[in-house]
């Protein structure tokens, strides 16, 4: 799929002017973040019913999440969210740095993720209740870094320095556990995606 094809689907306010690459990656990053602190909505679920794909693996997992978005309801989406990420006590998976990290929840990563926020100047929403450290979150960030979103640093370096310090170790390995799920079907080509993704990221950032 071109990147370019989730710009209906996960739009990002670009408050400086980006290359179309990067506007591409921030709408990618938006859209995992999107699907992974919520579940979607039927307006959502219609615009990825819309995607279109290529033979490449983003492109391969995008045709698999328009197909399956075409047949999937809200309410069977956020039963399996549920399942996937809340469950009763806890879901199938827990998306949090420090658990990937460390197997424990709300440890250094975590506290490492919190001084590096505060050192750009990023403060969580008052409306977000996960720890900043779940993926959701951190997708959320890297796509406002990259759009200049933030007062801090947008450049490639900056970029990398986040990624590198608090995706990088984790984010293709839960993408993979994502893609895998006993609880997943829609998700599952979510979990595509972004494993997809996450290695192109990483194959371009260790070349700068």
């Amino acid at each position: 799929m071109k990147e370019r094809d989730l710009a209906n689907t996960a739009e990002s306010l670009c408050p400086r002017s980006i290359s179309e690459e990067d506007r591409a990656r921030a709408q990618i990053y938006q859209l995992l973040g999107t699907l992974l602190s919520n579940p979607p909505s039927s307006e959502l679920l219609k615009g990825l019913a819309t995607l279109k794909g290529d033979d490449t693996l983003i492109g391969s997992a995008s045709k698999n999440l328009a197909a399956l978005a075409q047949r999937t309801s809200a309410t069977d989406a956020e039963r399996e969210y549920n399942n996937l990420f809340v469950g009763l006590g806890r879901g199938e998976l827990l998306p949090y740095a420090s658990y990937y990290l460390t197997g424990f929840l709300n440890e250094k990563p975590l506290a490492n993720l919190r001084s590096d926020l505060m050192a750009r100047g990023i403060r969580a929403r008052a409306d977000v209740k996960e720890p900043e450290d779940h993926m959701g979150t951190l997708c959320e960030t890297m796509a406002g870094i990259i759009t200049g979103e933030f007062e801090c640093d947008s450049d490639l370096p900056s970029q990398k320095a986040f990624f590198d310090a608090h995706m990088a170790k984790w984010a293709r390995l839960f993408f993979t556990d994502l893609e895998q799920a006993q609880s997943a079907i829609f998700y599952a080509p979510v979990g595509s995606l972004g494993k997809a993704f996450m290695a192109v990221e990483a194959d371009a950032f260790a070349i700068q």
